[in-house]
């Protein structure tokens, strides 16, 4: 079984507006679609996302949206949200998304969203299938491959959450003193061993220390509390 961890940056022409919102504005660090279904026969489809912005300005933003049915914002702080969103299926989704219909393949959630909209996602299946996607995607949409192999998570350990290279770059990191405190290394230092960019390097880490937190809280009853005004930074 193969794996394909890839990125989608569309053009303005095919973003959904809430897609053009993060890349346009400044409200939003980063979201993550968390599961979905489509439902073709109704040409709607719903959603449950992850979101880090200014919640005011993007449920502001939500509200404009024409395809919109319905939509529920849960705050988890301030900065940070569950929303579950029930829309009428756009036809610029179906322009790029057909590239991955009627395959062999399996998307492992989450879908990424950096502050570019730039979509990042894994896609599990046979080889072939994932070649032929590849293929299909449209032009004007720019694919970037990270890493392609065999798929290999092991989901009863802890770093069994992350992806090879989310590993990598946490190992990386420890090795290098960037955990230290002080620090013995910088970001650029780890993405230089990485020999990736430095935004690449951030966000490894931070995907890789929210996936084990959440894991390991989860797994031995730990519960997480919004910051309020204590300084964590010891």
């Amino acid at each position: 079984m193969r794996y394909v961890d890839l990125r989608l940056h569309l053009p303005d022409r095919l973003l959904h507006p809430m897609q053009a919102f993060i890349r346009e504005e400044d409200a939003v660090r980063y979201e993550e679609m968390l599961t979905w279904r489509v439902r073709p026969d109704e040409d709607v489809e719903y959603a449950l996302y992850y979101v880090e912005a200014d919640m005011e300005r993007y449920q502001d933003a939500v509200r404009t949206i024409e395809t919109v049915v319905d939509c529920r914002i849960t705050p988890i702080d301030e900065s940070s949200a569950h929303v579950w969103v029930c829309e009428e299926t756009r036809p610029e989704t179906r322009a790029w998304r057909g590239a991955f219909a009627d395959r062999q393949l399996i998307v492992v959630p989450p879908i990424r969203f950096d502050d570019a909209a730039v979509m990042g996602m894994t896609i599990v299946g046979d080889g072939e299938d994932i070649h032929e996607t590849l293929e299909s995607v449209p032009p004007a949409v720019d694919v970037t491959v990270n890493e392609i192999g065999t798929y290999d998570r092991r989901g009863g350990t802890l770093a069994g959450t992350l992806t090879d290279r989310q590993l990598a770059a946490a190992s990386t990191a420890l090795q290098l003193g960037y955990y230290e405190a002080p620090r013995d290394a910088t970001l650029g230092d780890v993405a230089a061993d990485l020999e990736c960019a430095e935004s690449t390097a951030s966000v490894l880490l931070r995907r890789a220390e929210r996936r084990i937190l959440s894991q390991l809280l989860e797994r031995y009853g730990g519960t997480h509390r919004p910051n309020q005004g204590v300084d964590d930074r010891t």
